[in-house]
């Protein structure tokens, strides 16, 4: 029986989801794949980003996995529809920033969505800005997953340009901060320090729930044993140190 979960991400990103995901589901078993060596996609255009996730996700496939996680905002805007029309049988998840959420949650301020190029550009991201885009400032987080993926997430220098990006709109009355990229949790207490009165909303305790709910839907869940996680990376060694420390460093 197919009994492994894939997580694709284009880095490190993902992992922040993974964590959630094995919290409320430790029994399960994952397998977490992260195209470092490619990292970022954001700047990347359409059709890159389309023909790097596919191989990403097809070295999942080739493990068949049960189910498929998206664990990319950029990778999930650029790919999701085309994966699932090709693998119907598949249950997959993908992310998307949580701006529903964070609209709902204004109190007469502003919402802003620090995310990818890719993600704010893609059609996605546009179709949730005719529902919910009142009062909305995107903001590209550039820097900042280079950032995380050379493992300098906690560093004054990843303070500073959190601020450099944020600095416009630390005298306006901002409700709510979206994290549109899965790197940006990591990042967290920098982007809080700038908006001290906001709420932070990302997508990684949705996805994962929505991962539960079609794993019982499909009759896939696995509750006998305790799980495993395994991290694959087109990056070095390394990288595999990394992707543990930052698992870890969320528990």
């Amino acid at each position: 029986m197919k009994d492994l979960i894939g997580f694709f991400d284009s880095g490190l990103g993902g992992i922040s989801v993974l964590h959630e995901a094995h919290r409320i589901m430790p029994n399960e078993n994952y397998i977490f794949f992260g195209d470092n060596k490619n990292a970022p996609y954001g700047p990347r255009p359409l059709e890159e980003i389309r023909a790097l996730t596919a191989a990403g996700i097809q070295r999942l496939l080739d493990r068949e996995v049960k189910a498929l996680v998206i664990a990319c905002n950029t990778a999930t805007s650029a790919y999701a529809e085309i994966v699932r029309e090709q693998h119907p049988e598949l249950p997959i998840v993908g992310m998307e920033p949580a701006l529903k959420p964070a609209h709902y949650a204004r109190h007469g301020g502003k919402v802003i969505v620090l995310a990818t190029d890719a993600t704010l550009r893609l059609s996605k991201f546009e179709r949730l800005m005719e529902r919910y885009g009142d009062d909305v400032i995107p903001v590209v987080g550039e820097g900042l997953v280079e950032l995380v993926e050379s493992g300098r997430a906690h560093s004054q220098e990843a303070a500073d340009q959190v601020r450099k990006l944020l600095r416009p709109y630390a005298d306006m009355q901002v409700d709510s901060v979206v994290l549109g990229c899965t790197h940006y949790p990591y990042l967290r207490g920098h982007i809080q320090a700038v908006f001290p009165g906001a709420q932070l909303f990302d997508g990684r305790d949705g996805t994962a729930m929505r991962l539960k709910s079609l794993l019982e839907e499909h009759g896939l869940t696995s509750d006998d044993r305790p799980g495993t996680i395994e991290y694959q990376t087109s990056g070095g060694e390394e990288t595999l140190a990394l992707m543990k420390r930052l698992m870890a460093w969320l528990d």
